[in-house]
């Protein structure tokens, strides 16, 4: 429930446009991520490698990251699109986390130390550019006053800073390379593809990670094409986009210290 995975997920989309955005950027990026240390801290002290916690773990992880990218990309607001990403990303990290306690339980010490890798890099990783992404719709929001992606447009010209940034966080969250996002997608694959080697459930829990994995990715990459295009390409659609500019140079400088660590990760 305090990570935010599928079915537990219904307070995420409700928070987040609630708060303000530098909170939301606290809340997805750290908080939610309690959860996530909550269940590893718990499955290490049990010290019972059980494959039925594992399958569950990354069944669990492959149902969040595909239905939290399918609601983002249904969502017409941009802070609630935002929140259901985080869900997709949870997804991402217990996808990475359950193959890593496949590999525990079977034995195949490669594909748990990259599953686990990957995993908790992807942790650090989406607390980076979902924080860079809540900002650039606070941005937004702070000098736009509009949450509504279909009211805005053209922001590219008038908030150069904000746009480059949102669209670094953008290519980093797709998992894109020479961004982040890549790198810790990139191992948890390697975790799955040492899984192919398995036999039974762990085989074809392998197989239906990676499909997971590229589908998530695939639709997140069109999710967020989708909203750099519509928010900051073409042309301004209402008057209020037309006198947007940049945030003071603190907020502009909290979200290009945050687009440097995506790309130096």
């Amino acid at each position: 429930s305090k990570a935010g995975v599928f079915p537990l997920h219904i307070w995420l989309p409700h928070a987040h446009p609630a708060a303000p955005s530098h909170v939301s950027a606290l809340m997805s990026g750290v908080m939610i991520k309690m959860g996530v240390y909550g269940i590893l801290r718990l499955y290490f002290l049990l010290n019972d490698f059980n494959p039925l916690f594992a399958r569950t773990v990354l069944v669990l992880g492959m149902v969040s990251g595909v239905l939290g990218v399918v609601y983002a990309l249904s969502k017409r607001e941009i802070k609630r699109l935002l929140a259901y990403s985080s869900i997709e990303n949870i997804g991402v990290i217990f996808i990475g986390c359950g193959l890593g306690m496949v590999g525990l339980s079977s034995g195949n010490r490669i594909m748990a130390a990259f599953g686990f890798a990957g995993g908790l890099l992807h942790v650090l990783n989406h607390a980076l550019f979902k924080s860079l992404l809540f900002m650039g719709a606070g941005a937004i929001l702070h000098t736009v006053g509009a949450r509504k992606m279909d009211q805005l447009g053209g922001l590219m010209k008038t908030m150069p800073v904000t746009g480059r940034t949102f669209l670094a966080g953008s290519v980093a969250i797709s998992g894109l390379p020479p961004f982040n996002g890549f790198v810790s997608e990139f191992l948890i694959y390697y975790a799955a593809f040492q899984g192919l080697g398995l036999q039974g459930p762990d085989f074809l829990l392998s197989m239906a990670a990676i499909i997971a994995l590229a589908l998530i990715g695939g639709l997140a990459a069109g999710c967020f094409t989708k909203v750099v295009g519509i928010v900051f390409l073409g042309e301004p659609r209402r008057e209020h986009a037309h006198a947007a500019t940049d945030p003071g140079p603190t907020m502009g400088a909290a979200m290009t210290l945050l687009a440097v660590a995506c790309l130096g990760i």
